[in-house]
């Protein structure tokens, strides 16, 4: 666990995921959908009701949630032990879920308003013979939204951005920011022979497991079910969202009363926390100062 921790502590703290992470992200979800040319529709992802589609695409937020704040709390508290702290960082996660829970209220707005349901006509109905080429017609229902008109089985055409690839897209960046802090803790933690505990090396260890676990859940939405742009749009909008927030809102500061980035008042002052003993051999001492200006005047 030790040695587990501390590579995936250097390799997520490292400049080249930190800085090009997002970049890594938008080639997956540009070129994602060309996959869909090689892999097999008879494979047991191309199922929608897949255990892995049931238990954690539809609860991406909760569990980013939970092992977000877990680890955050954990951090804090390993850190500075101080409860306003982790309330204040734990913050961050309460504004991403709001904007989460706003952009979701606001896109199925925008898909109730720009899209029709359709009922499909029986060959019957419009008065056509059996025997007729002509694809049967659509009965026209102005009064449904879409999840009604997807609960009563019938057809929902319009536009629409895809949720799924928006919340994963926006959990990746979110969770890698906030681990990126844990190798800076472990250099920090260096030079006062103090090592964070199992339980904090625990909840990274899962936090990065479940990274993993939306990138392949991101990789096989991509190629499985290709939705061309509304996948696309879903991508750049998660991208906005953390740009939005780790990029613009949290530098503003704690003076803006903002939360502040992951690393802000984690850092602890070496000399501060060692021993007395071995802090008064290195901090001056203004008495011999005092005298050795006495002696120099004689």
């Amino acid at each position: 666990l030790f040695f587990v921790t501390n590579f995936l502590a250097r390799v997520l703290g490292s400049s080249l995921i930190r800085r090009h992470f997002h970049l890594l992200l938008s080639g997956l979800v540009l070129f994602g959908p060309v996959l869909s040319f090689w892999v097999s529709k008879y494979s047991i992802f191309a199922n929608s009701n897949h255990y892995l589609y049931r238990k954690f695409l539809r609860s991406t937020w909760g569990w980013t949630c939970i092992f977000t704040g877990s680890f955050i709390t954990l951090l804090s508290l390993s850190a500075r032990h101080s409860p306003s702290l982790s309330l204040r960082h734990l913050s961050r996660v309460g504004l991403a879920g709001l904007l989460w829970w706003g952009c979701r209220h606001l896109l199925t707005l925008l898909e109730d308003a720009a899209g029709t349901c359709y009922e499909p006509m029986t060959p019957g109905q419009d008065g056509q013979s059996l025997a007729s080429p002509v694809q049967p017609l659509l009965l026209l229902h102005e009064d449904q939204n879409k999840a009604s008109c997807l609960k009563a089985h019938m057809l929902w055409r319009g536009y629409e951005v895809s949720q799924d690839v928006l919340i994963l897209c926006f959990c990746c960046l979110l969770l890698v920011e906030e681990m990126c802090v844990f190798g800076h803790h472990l250099e920090r933690q260096k030079p006062l022979q103090r090592s964070p505990g199992t339980p904090l090396r625990i909840i990274f260890l899962l936090c990065v497991l479940l990274l993993l676990v939306w990138m392949f859940l991101l990789l096989c939405l991509l190629a499985y079910f290709p939705k061309f742009p509304s996948q696309q749009l879903g991508g750049a909008l998660g991208y906005l969202g953390w740009r939005g927030l780790y990029q613009g809102l949290y530098r503003l500061g704690s003076r803006w009363g903002c939360p502040g980035l992951p690393r802000e008042g984690l850092s602890t002052t070496i000399l501060a926390l060692k021993c007395p003993s071995k802090l008064r051999n290195e901090l001056p001492n203004p008495l011999s100062r005092l005298h050795a200006v006495n002696v120099t005047s004689r």
